[in-house]
């Protein structure tokens, strides 16, 4: 898990944010205070506050951190998780 703070400080390491996220390496975004991971493209994630923002380079590493899907941009994950509570 990587914090966006840590990336904020520094022009380069701004570069070095996106081009982790363009080789892959950095695949989903999360909320650190709400426990939900989804694509770095979902709405609603790009809304929150970069104060609890985290990226995550896989599902597993999300889900094993103890985060859940995001209701709006992983729907079908999120009603699975929802009934498996």
């Amino acid at each position: 898990m990587i914090k966006h703070t840590d990336f904020e400080n520094n022009k380069k390491r701004k570069q070095l944010l996106h081009q982790l996220i363009k080789e892959g390496e950095i695949v989903l975004g999360g909320n650190m205070s709400l426990k939900i991971y989804g694509t770095l493209q979902c709405k609603s994630g790009k809304r929150m506050s970069r104060t609890n923002r985290v990226f995550f380079s896989s599902e597993k590493e999300a889900i094993d951190l103890g985060y859940r899907p995001c209701a709006h941009c992983l729907r079908k994950k999120y009603l699975v998780w929802k009934a498996t509570r």
